[in-house]
């Protein structure tokens, strides 16, 4: 097949690029290469492919990209939380009218199978049980609770602490900050797209996904950047809360061969599935943090409490049905994969100029 990746510059769509080649399939890059994300300029890792400098919102360029194309796989994305809600329509337009424009143009160069990258944070907390009331949505977290270093969500009933589970595809869509809504409005989309137009999409929830190419010391970059380049300086990673907020961490490899089995698998029930991609094994984000430093020589993390604003405690999900759809696993262990992350390649940090504007590249890099 012969396969459009936009975004397809970016910390996951060049993964995705390298497995879809690798497998025999003819892939073609678009991406608009950003300053704030890229330096204005492809990184090195992109030269093995054919690429098309361009946005995702210009119809006439789409028509063009478009012509022999069999499937889209669609990664670009503004990702991290956002600054501040002044942020907000710039997410729209790259994350929402974007895909609105891809959409179309899919639809009138007849193009009916689409991957689409959306992200765990359309969950917002994740899946909690009450000791008497089942699974319930937590109440928010409260000021006071975190001041005193009381981290876990309560039964909204009751005010019991809740137990954290696995959160399934069907869960209820509660979307906590800016990126997160703009995630839930592409789903919507997608799925409308698909009824309409009798297309086929798989939307993927990445978790937590981490490994070569992530971005570098920006105010986006996930979290494992983060501890990365703190103990790269010599300093200890500084962990929020109490480190003991579960997160499910999956390797860009991984992910990137879940895009090739969504292009290449049956179409999925009534045209449109949204799956979790996750390795299925949760681990806190002190674990992350003491694996790197144990894999770096560095210092030991330092727990320091407080926590994010729109931050959730617990979110992993069940890997069941990606596996019952797509035939996907992970395979990447987790203290294999970080270990290896200690010394992998990053993307080096584009210029900043204290610009307080988001990246626009592959999605879901942060969180945790």
């Amino acid at each position: 097949m012969r396969i459009l990746i936009t975004g397809g510059a970016g910390f996951i769509g060049s993964h995705v690029a390298d497995a879809l080649v690798a497998a025999g399939h003819d892939v073609i890059l678009l991406d608009a290469l950003l300053p704030q994300a890229h330096g204005g300029q492809p990184p090195q890792w992109s030269s093995r492919h054919q690429m098309v400098r361009g946005d995702v919102r210009d119809p006439d360029l789409l028509a063009g990209v478009l012509r022999g194309v069999d499937a889209v796989c669609h990664q670009a994305a503004m990702v991290g939380h956002g600054v501040d809600p002044s942020d907000a329509p710039l997410y729209a337009a790259h994350n929402d009218h974007a895909t609105a424009v891809l959409l179309a143009a899919m639809h009138g160069a007849n193009i009916r199978r689409l991957v689409l990258a959306s992200s765990m944070v359309v969950y917002g907390e994740g899946r909690y049980t009450c000791p008497e009331h089942a699974v319930v949505p937590p109440a928010p977290r409260r000021a006071e609770d975190i001041t005193a270093g009381r981290f876990d969500p309560t039964c909204p009933r009751c005010g019991a602490t809740l137990v954290p589970g696995l959160v399934p595809e069907d869960a209820p869509l509660r979307p906590r900050s800016i990126y997160a809504a703009t995630k839930v409005a592409q789903e919507h989309l997608a799925q409308a797209w698909a009824t309409q137009a009798g297309g086929e999409v798989y939307a993927l929830r990445y978790h937590n996904v981490y490994g070569p190419r992530m971005p570098r010391d920006t105010p986006y970059a996930g979290v494992a950047s983060i501890f990365r380049s703190a103990l790269a300086r010599g300093h200890a990673p500084r962990v929020l809360e109490d480190g003991e907020q579960r997160r499910d961490f999956v390797h860009v490899t991984d992910v990137a061969r879940a895009n090739l089995l969504a292009l290449t698998a049956p179409r999925p029930p009534e045209g449109f599935a949204a799956l979790n991609v996750c390795s299925g094994e949760p681990h806190t984000v002190g674990d992350l943090a003491r694996v790197l430093a144990a894999a770096l020589g560095g210092p030991e993390p330092i727990i320091v409490g407080g926590a994010r604003a729109a931050d959730v405690r617990h979110v992993v999900a069940s890997p069941e049905r990606a596996a019952e759809l797509l035939g996907f696993r992970a395979r990447v262990g987790f203290t294999d994969g970080v270990t290896a992350f200690a010394t992998d390649p990053l993307r080096e940090p584009a210029a900043w100029h204290g610009q307080r504007r988001p990246a626009v590249t592959t999605t879901s890099t942060v969180d945790g």
